[in-house]
């Protein structure tokens, strides 16, 4: 079995896809009772084996579904995925407040993961929308049993869930956080000069929604934001493009380039991507030493460097730092581009560069141990 960053391979001693919160406690119970591994995995979107396990994989998209959908909240099946999510609230006129860049990941994959979307400069991570969440916990001497918790109802476990890769407990349903929808939104396209003056557009637009890109050229790299307009507030200076599009094709913007990676075979290569949280004060400085060591062989064909200054709210299991930034190199091996073992190592510097700057690594990369290259 692989994962979507198609390096590590694990096959499990069994698949369990369970249906109710009772199955996932029997898988609990089966798993500590053969000494296995028990992994939660929704669409399998990690990119270095995190969703895999040699012991029992739990297929939680069977946990799919959204109830009780009102002003304010709704309930959501740990193995919905966020398209899905939007297909029940949007009739509504409501939406979850950050959503994922691309939708076609689960509800409980992406909080186990801590979730971080456009909206994450202004709204914090997905894992700081949860209102409350139904976790099966147990292991060692502990009884496996289904436990609701949130921030005033079992908080500590509530704080080890959210962004807690699955090792702490298994998520089944959370209870989301929704506000009013908008019907249509206007993308700004902002060039820049570098990487702070990215950081400073990032900071001083009043956008919704907001995103850094860095791009190869021929000159280097050049810089962009694409700042979105949920309102009618005023276009942000320095923009040079606008795109009007209703909300739903914003949220799903991915989705006709997934489509043509898929029909490239890009999607189906292996993804080793890298994402690390950077201190605001020493992020451009960061930034600019990496690229400037990468060339677009470095990154595959269809990589992607992203930028996005973050507001992080209460979530101890992502460890960033203070007002981070999430600097995020996506890579595709590429046929003809650098190798995965090159790739790789790429990653495991930047990640010690990033230490070495005051930041964190986010756990959902592929960056190798030190010690143990293969895993």
């Amino acid at each position: 079995m692989r994962d979507f960053g198609g390096i590590v391979e694990r096959a499990p001693a069994r698949v369990v896809r369970p249906t109710g919160a009772d199955e996932v406690v029997e898988a609990l119970r089966e798993a500590r009772a053969r000494r296995l591994e028990a992994v939660p995995r929704g669409c399998g979107h990690s990119t270095f084996g995190q969703s895999l396990t040699g012991g029992i994989c739990l297929d939680m998209r069977g946990l799919a579904g959204v109830e009780d959908v009102a002003a304010g909240r709704a309930v959501a099946g740990a193995g919905t995925t966020w398209r899905e999510v939007l297909a029940a609230t949007l009739p509504h006129g409501l939406a979850p407040p950050v959503l994922t860049d691309f939708l076609d990941v689960t509800v409980g994959g992406t909080l186990s993961a801590g979730g971080v979307g456009g909206a994450s400069h202004r709204y914090g991570t997905q894992a700081d929308h949860v209102l409350g969440l139904d976790v099966v916990t147990g292991g060692g001497t502990v009884p496996c049993s289904p436990v609701a918790c949130s921030p005033r109802v079992r908080p500590d476990l509530f704080d080890r869930v959210r962004g807690g890769l699955g090792r702490h407990g298994v998520i089944t349903s959370a209870a989301l956080r929704l506000v009013p929808a908008p019907e249509r939104v206007l993308t700004c396209t902002i060039p820049c000069r570098d990487a702070a003056g990215l950081l400073r557009v990032q900071g001083e637009v009043a956008a919704d929604d907001i995103a850094g890109q860095a791009k190869p050229s021929p000159d280097g790299w050049r810089y962009e934001v694409k700042a979105t307009l949920y309102g009618d507030g005023p276009v942000p200076p320095g923009t040079t493009e606008t795109e009007e599009l209703p909300f739903l094709a914003f949220a799903d913007r991915m989705r006709p380039d997934v489509e043509e990676l898929v029909a490239l075979g890009e999607w189906a290569r292996p993804h080793p991507w890298v994402m690390v949280f950077l201190p605001r004060d020493r992020a451009a400085d960061v930034i600019e030493a990496t690229l400037k060591e990468m060339a677009p062989h470095d990154l595959g064909l269809s990589g992607v460097v992203l930028i996005k200054a973050l507001r992080v709210g209460h979530v101890p299991m992502l460890a960033a730092p203070p007002e981070p930034v999430l600097f995020s190199v996506l890579k595709t091996a590429s046929p003809g581009c650098a190798p995965v073992p090159e790739m790789l190592a790429a990653n495991r510097a930047l990640l010690d560069r990033a230490r070495a700057a005051g930041g964190t690594g986010y756990r959902i990369g592929a960056v190798p141990d030190r010690f143990r290259p293969g895993r």
